[in-house]
C-alpha cells in the first residue's frame, strides 16, 4: 500500500458510531478498512509510510456547500485558507453571479459587479466564455498542476440573465427565455452541479417565479440542483422560503437553500417556523437540503443593500445615479424608511454594518469600522465603484444553532476572501463547527456533525466515491484532533488559520502534511454525471 493510517478513530460520514481501525489507501483510493478486534486472520496492512494516527479522527474531507472561490483558486496555488480547514471539495458559482458562461460584454459586467467578491481579475487571464472552458481553465491551472482543492460549479443564473437580457426589471421575452434555457442546458452539459440564484442581487432578482421555474425544469432534466440566494433573509423571510419551495415542486427540481439564515429583529427565534416549513415540504416528498455557517454577522457588498430599481442598467448606472444628489436621496429614503429589497426589505441600521474590505487602497481607513450614515455609505460606494464589501451584523445564535441540527443541514463557509478584514468563516466554519459546536456546546455529536459536512453535501452533489470512509472510496480524508480543533480565525484576525488539524489528503496525496500546507496540487474540477 502507499500509506496507512494507524489505529484512527474512524468517523466514517455515515452519522453512525464511530469506530478504531486501520485505514490503507492505494492508488488514491482506500484500499482496506481493518477495524479494531478484526477476526483473526485479517493481517494489518502495512504500507510504504504509516502515519501514527492514535488519539485522532480519521474523516471524509469536509465539502464547503456555499464558496466563492471562483477566482482565489486560480490566482493562489497555496489556498490555505480551505486546505487547512480539511475543505476538499468547494462549490462555486454562487449566488447568481460568476464568470461563465459569459460573452466579452458580459464578462465585464460581471467583473464589475462583484469586484467585492473577488476582485476585478486584472492578474487573471480570462480565456474561456463557457462553462466547460472555466472547469478546464481549472484543471490547467498553475502551469497545467491543478488546483488546491477540487471545485464544482453552478450554473450562475443573474450572469445567464445578463447575457440573454441584459440589466432590464422586465420579464424575459420568449427568445430570451429560450437563450437561456440553452446556456443552463449547455453549462450543465458541460459538467455544471446545478444552478444558483441571487435573488437580492441584479440582475438575477429581476427574473420573476415563472422564469426562475423554466430555468428549472431544464436544471431537473439533467439531475443537477437549483440553489437560491432568494428574495429576503429578513422581512417576509418564510414568504421567500416557501417561495422557492413551491417553485422546485413545481419544476420537478432538487432544491438546497443557500445560506439558510434566519436574520434582522423581526426573525428572532424564528427558526422553529423555518424548520416546520421544511419539514412539511420534505415529508410531502420535496428533496431539499440547505447549509449554513456557524457564526451570526453576514457578509456581503455594500452595494447588494441598495433598492433593485437602482441597480438597473448595470455597475456604471447605479454609479451615475449615486452621483445625482436628488436620485440618491430617494436610494437614502427606501435604504432609511422604506426598507430597501436589497436589504431584505428592512430599515437599514447603519451601526450594523462594518466595512471588511475596500478595492481602492485609497480608502483602506474604513476597513474595520461600522458605518455612521448614508453620506458615508455612499462616499464609499462612489469612491471604490461598488468594491466595498461589508459585515451585517443582524443575526441571531438561537436560529443558527436551531437550523444546524436540522436533518437536511449541510456546511458552507459562504467565504469571501478579498479585503483587509474578511468575515472570519473564510478561514473557520469548518474547525469551529468541530470545536465550538460539537466539542464546547454540544449541539451536535461529533459523527452527526461530520455526517453534515462530508456524506450529505456528497449525496446532493450525486458523488458516487466520495463523502464516505469506505473501501473504494477516493482518498479525500482529514485527521484532526477532536480535543484541541479549533478555529483560529476571529473578528480581528480573520486570515488566522485553524489548529488541530495536522493532515489532509486529496486523491490521497497529502495537501497538508504536519499542520503545513504542502506545494501539491490535487484538486481537479468535480463535473456532474448522469
Amino acid at each position: 500500500m502507499d500509506l496507512v493510517f494507524r489505529d484512527a478513530e474512524v468517523v466514517d460520514g455515515t452519522g453512525g458510531p464511530s469506530y478504531r481501525a486501520d485505514v490503507a489507501i492505494d492508488g488514491g483510493r482506500i484500499a482496506a478498512i481493518v477495524k479494531e478486534g478484526a477476526a483473526a486472520g485479517c493481517q494489518r496492512p502495512t504500507a510504504r509510510r504509516v502515519v501514527d494516527a492514535e488519539g485522532l479522527a480519521l474523516s471524509p474531507g469536509f465539502i464547503d456547500m456555499h464558496a466563492h472561490s471562483d477566482l482565489a483558486l486560480l490566482r493562489d496555488p497555496d489556498h490555505g485558507a480551505k486546505a487547512a480547514q480539511g475543505v476538499t471539495l468547494e462549490v462555486l458559482g454562487q449566488d447568481g453571479l460568476s464568470y461563465a458562461p459569459v460573452d466579452d460584454r458580459t464578462l465585464a459586467e460581471v467583473r464589475g459587479a462583484i469586484t467585492g467578491w473577488n476582485g476585478y481579475g486584472d492578474d487573471i487571464d480570462f480565456d474561456w466564455r463557457t462553462v466547460g472552458g472555466y472547469l478546464d481553465r481549472l484543471d490547467g491551472a498553475h502551469g497545467g498542476r491543478g488546483i488546491a482543492v477540487n471545485a464544482a460549479y453552478l450554473v450562475p443564473q443573474g450572469t445567464v440573465r445578463m447575457h440573454a437580457v441584459g440589466w432590464e426589471d422586465r420579464p424575459a421575452t420568449e427568445a430570451e427565455l429560450n437563450r437561456m434555457r440553452r446556456l443552463v442546458a449547455e453549462g450543465l452539459e458541460q459538467g455544471a452541479v446545478g444552478m444558483s440564484s441571487g435573488l437580492t442581487y441584479t440582475p438575477g432578482m429581476y427574473a420573476p417565479d415563472a422564469e426562475l421555474t423554466e430555468l428549472c425544469r431544464v436544471v431537473a432534466e439533467y439531475d443537477g440542483y437549483y440553489c437560491p440566494h432568494h428574495r429576503s433573509y429578513g422581512a417576509g423571510a418564510l414568504r421567500a422560503y416557501q417561495e422557492m419551495i413551491t417553485l422546485a415542486r413545481d419544476a420537478g427540481c432538487a432544491l438546497h437553500l443557500a445560506h439558510a439564515t434566519m436574520n434582522f429583529g423581526v426573525n428572532r427565534g424564528r427558526a422553529p417556523e423555518l424548520l416546520a416549513l421544511l419539514d412539511e415540504a420534505l415529508d410531502a416528498g420535496a428533496d431539499i437540503t440547505l447549509d449554513t455557517y456557524p457564526y451570526t454577522p453576514g457578509c456581503t457588498s455594500l452595494v447588494a443593500v441598495l433598492p433593485s430599481w437602482a441597480g438597473e442598467g448595470g455597475p456604471e448606472a447605479v454609479l451615475a445615479r449615486l452621483r445625482d444628489d436628488e436620485t440618491a436621496e430617494r436610494i437614502r429614503h427606501h435604504l432609511e424608511v422604506v426598507g430597501s429589497d436589497g436589504c431584505h426589505g428592512v430599515p437599514v441600521e447603519w451601526d450594523t454594518i462594518e466595512v471588511s474590505g475596500v478595492s481602492d487602497p485609497a480608502l483602506s481607513e474604513f476597513t474595520g469600522r461600522r458605518l455612521d450614515g448614508w453620506p458615508t455609505a455612499r462616499r464609499l460606494l462612489i469612491g471604490d465603484r461598488l468594491g466595498t464589501t461589508i459585515l451585517q451584523h443582524v443575526g441571531h445564535e438561537e436560529n443558527v444553532r436551531a437550523i444546524m441540527r436540522h436533518r437536511v443541514h449541510t456546511g458552507g463557509s459562504d467565504g469571501i476572501l478579498q479585503g483587509l478584514k474578511p468575515h472570519p468563516r473564510a478561514y473557520g466554519t469548518f474547525p469551529r463547527y468541530l470545536g465550538r459546536y460539537v466539542r464546547e456546546l454540544g449541539v451536535l455529536s461529533l459523527e452527526e456533525c461530520v455526517a453534515h459536512l462530508t456524506a450529505r453535501p456528497a449525496a446532493r452533489l450525486r458523488l458516487p466515491d466520495r463523502g464516505l470512509v469506505r473501501e473504494g472510496y477516493v482518498a479525500d480524508l482529514v485527521l484532526f484532533d477532536p480535543d484541541s480543533v479549533a478555529a483560529g480565525a476571529t473578528y480581528s484576525a480573520p486570515r488566522t488559520l485553524p489548529v488541530g488539524i495536522p493532515h489532509v489528503l486529496i486523491d490521497g496525496r497529502f495537501v497538508v502534511e504536519d499542520g503545513r500546507r504542502t506545494d501539491v496540487l490535487a484538486g481537479r474540477s468535480i463535473r456532474r454525471t448522469r
